[in-house]
């Protein structure tokens, strides 16, 4: 089934909410304003101490590193360890949210997703205007790293649910599962178990100075080891406490396990976290063995490929005998274009965030007298034109007055054409933003069908400015 839009309104947060904290990499202090967000903006961090507050989408393709976390990167410009944030928001069933920090780490707080989610819901969670989408899982996607054994699957599912399955091969912490099965018993059953390490990582993350946020609050310490007294010194020192010890159950005092199996929880915690880079809902279960960040955003990669091509042949379901949104002379009002460079027919679909339009190709069309008249075929530059026309009246509808306006190209990018089109054929446009629009500046990705197949894809970008 793929990608279908469900009867689901998207969410977001009412209003603004800030923590502060210290980020367990950096040891600096940290600022994160969690804020509304308009419909299809998915997840993004926004570097609120950098020149010109550049944006981070949740994207898997942003992955760089994911040796202590899981870190994104674009334009030179990072956000670290951003798996537990991302798995509050999908945890609570959000869609759209901003994420603005003045450093490059959020706050790492007690190790966990719980404070996040207690932020949000004081934020209050509400319905936007919009529909969600979802990936319907219909065949098992896996991936497999052989050099960890680390393996995750997604299988169908009536909902998205999730297992994780560890092996840590010591004595201190064997075998452990856990499994949510509806993401409503997040909050609950996942979002409080806290990050863990064994002691022998600790030592070596101490000795490079790579763990300057940390304290025994949070994160959990897993004693695999004889704890000497050298050990036993930096450790005070490290966590600025006067004495340390080891438990029964062979963790570092001054912590309470809250669950038996919380190293598996918070394994499961990461998963959710990681998967929200996909992008687009799952409907699924997510079998993880031995996950891990790399694992966990490998396979976030894989399905985001996968669906971003579903995405590219799912052709618009439109019923072209119908009543459009637009005929030709209300678009004529819109947009400054005439014959016979007016590429655009009909509109049948215009939201905040996508519009969809069709052009019928004829023989009478002026190009095919040169373009070729023995064999005519629609010069692919008109495609992306007709594309563009299309996503022009996306832009030209956020303003009151779209006649006293023109719209100038900015970039294309990544342009394909995959098939030609000829005399007869009935071209379907669909414009997707790919960022808001801001400034009059309109960023999205561009589709073209014909005869139930892409045709052509285009990034376009362009800018409306006021006819003088």
């Amino acid at each position: 089934m793929g990608i279908i839009k469900t009867d689901v309104k998207q969410k977001t947060i009412e209003k603004e909410i800030s923590l502060t904290g210290v980020g367990l990499h950096t040891g600096k202090d940290v600022t994160l304003t969690f804020c509304p967000a308009p419909v299809n903006t998915g997840f993004a961090f926004k570097r609120v101490d950098l020149e010109g507050e550049p944006i981070i989408e949740a994207d898997a393709n942003y992955v760089t590193n994911t040796q202590r976390g899981t870190c994104l990167e674009k334009n030179g410009v990072t956000i670290q360890t951003s798996e537990h944030v991302l798995a509050a928001l999908v945890g609570l069933d959000i869609d759209n949210t901003i994420i603005q920090l003045n450093a490059s780490e959020p706050p790492i707080m007690d190790g966990s997703s719980k404070f996040f989610v207690e932020a949000l819901e004081k934020a209050g969670i509400v319905e936007q205007d919009d529909f969600r989408e979802e990936y319907v899982v219909t065949d098992v996607v896996s991936y497999s790293d052989e050099e960890s054994g680390s393996e995750i699957i997604v299988m169908p599912a009536k909902e998205y649910q999730v297992t994780t399955m560890v092996d840590f091969g010591t004595k201190v912490l064997g075998t452990q599962n856990a499994t949510l099965n509806h993401i409503s018993d997040f909050k609950e059953d996942i979002s409080d178990s806290r990050t863990f390490s064994f002691l022998h990582e600790l030592e070596t993350l101490l000795e490079h100075g790579l763990i300057k946020g940390g304290d025994l609050n949070n994160a959990i310490v897993y004693v695999d080891k004889e704890l000497s007294p050298e050990t036993m010194d930096k450790l005070r020192v490290a966590f600025k406490k006067d004495s340390i010890a080891v438990k029964p159950n062979g963790i570092l005092d001054n912590l309470t396990l809250h669950h038996p199996n919380e190293a598996a929880r918070h394994k499961l915690l990461d998963v959710v976290g990681d998967l929200a880079l996909v992008g687009t809902r799952i409907k699924g279960k997510v079998i993880a063995n031995k996950p891990g960040h790399f694992v966990n955003t490998q396979f976030a990669k894989k399905l985001s490929k996968i669906i971003k091509n579903e995405r590219r042949n799912n052709v618009p379901s439109i019923d072209l005998n119908q009543e459009p949104l637009m005929d030709v002379i209300q678009i004529m009002e819109m947009l400054p274009h005439r014959q016979p460079f007016l590429l655009l027919d009909k509109v049948f679909e215009l939201s905040d965030s996508h519009v969809i339009g069709v052009k019928n190709v004829t023989m009478n069309e002026e190009f095919f007298k040169g373009h070729f008249p023995g064999a005519p075929v629609m010069p692919g530059v008109l495609i992306v034109e007709a594309m563009a026309q299309t996503g022009g009246i996306l832009v030209l509808s956020t303003v009151p007055d779209p006649e006293n306006y023109l719209t100038f190209f900015m970039k294309i990018d990544k342009v394909k054409f995959k098939q030609k089109v000829v005399p007869g054929d009935t071209l379907i446009f669909k414009c997707d933003l790919i960022t808001p629009i801001r400034r009059g500046i309109c960023h999205m990705q561009g589709y073209a069908y014909a005869n139930g197949k892409l045709c052509a894809e285009a990034e376009l970008m362009a800018q409306i400015s006021k006819v003088k």
